[in-house]
């Protein structure tokens, strides 16, 4: 998985230190307690799996009312992998789980028919996969055909971040992305010539392909991963320069120390990516 890049959110959890690399003493000290803590709970018994039969009864009495494992997996807040893996593969080459954490269990049998169905859900995840398939050589207007919805919809689904929408529109992107994901665009027709000028496009934005977010699996719905597609080694130290300055005070030259850098190569990547570069004593 990708490290992810510039200023953690907040400093309340331990995603500052394993995702961001924060590394201030309150953080590091959180982290030991939450280690302290997890060997006691293995040493007292808590950290035990239990059945997976009573989880699996409830995602198939959700599927049998018309709720996928992909929409489980959104109201549950888990990965739609963690789903499936209750259940048997259809080619067979998986077995069922037979046993799972306390707190996956809890977060699988909270989800009821009516969570499932209502309210709307965070765009992140349906806009990267139209990105994908974008970035996969899919037009737009062709892809929006597969997704059974409106071109125009499409094209500002691809462009607002923010944007929440319907979790029954965010199903349906998703079943059409597994399904277009690895399929060629010129057997459905497509020009080579427009796959091409929509590869150009998507790869001059950034946007990571289907192979990128296959490699990276279960973050691709999460909006607090930052895809590091397309981004050079050198932007990465620049982005982590910045934090790690800005959070701690240290000059260029501690920065670079602290990232194993040369200062002259932390002072190539400011150059080069102004936009993080830190005006302190070097």
């Amino acid at each position: 998985m990708s490290r992810r890049t510039g200023e953690p959110p907040h400093h309340n959890n331990l995603t500052c230190y394993t995702d961001y690399g924060c590394r201030l003493p309150a953080c590091v000290e959180r982290r030991r307690q939450w280690q302290r803590d997890h060997r006691r709970k293995e040493r007292e018994g808590q950290a035990k799996l239990v059945d997976a039969q009573p989880v699996r009864q409830h995602i198939i009495r959700l599927n049998s009312a018309g709720i996928s494992a992909y929409r489980i997996a959104l109201v549950a807040g888990v990965d739609d992998m963690t789903v499936r893996a209750f259940l048997p593969s259809s080619t067979g080459r998986r077995t069922k789980k037979h046993r799972t954490t306390p707190d996956i269990a809890r977060k699988i049998l909270a989800v009821t028919i009516d969570t499932a169905t209502s309210g709307y859900i965070d765009g992140t995840g349906t806009r990267r996969r139209i990105q994908a398939l974008a970035a996969a050589g899919w037009p737009l207007r062709r892809m929006a055909k597969h997704l059974e919805l409106n071109a125009t919809y499409v094209g500002d689904l691809i462009r607002r971040s923010d944007r929440p929408l319907f979790a029954s529109t965010a199903e349906k992107v998703a079943r059409a992305y597994e399904q277009l994901k690895d399929q060629k665009p010129t057997r459905h027709g497509i020009e080579a010539r427009l796959v091409k000028h929509t590869r150009e496009r998507a790869k001059a934005k950034r946007w990571p392909t289907p192979g990128y977010w296959d490699q990276h699996p279960g973050v691709i719905d999460d909006p607090d991963f930052e895809p590091l597609y397309g981004v050079t080694k050198r932007e990465i130290v620049a982005q982590d320069a910045h934090f790690v300055m800005t959070t701690t005070g240290l000059d260029r030259h501690a920065a670079a120390e602290r990232l194993g850098v040369h200062k002259s190569y932390l002072d190539h990547a400011f150059r080069d990516h102004p936009q993080y570069a830190v005006e302190v004593a070097a």
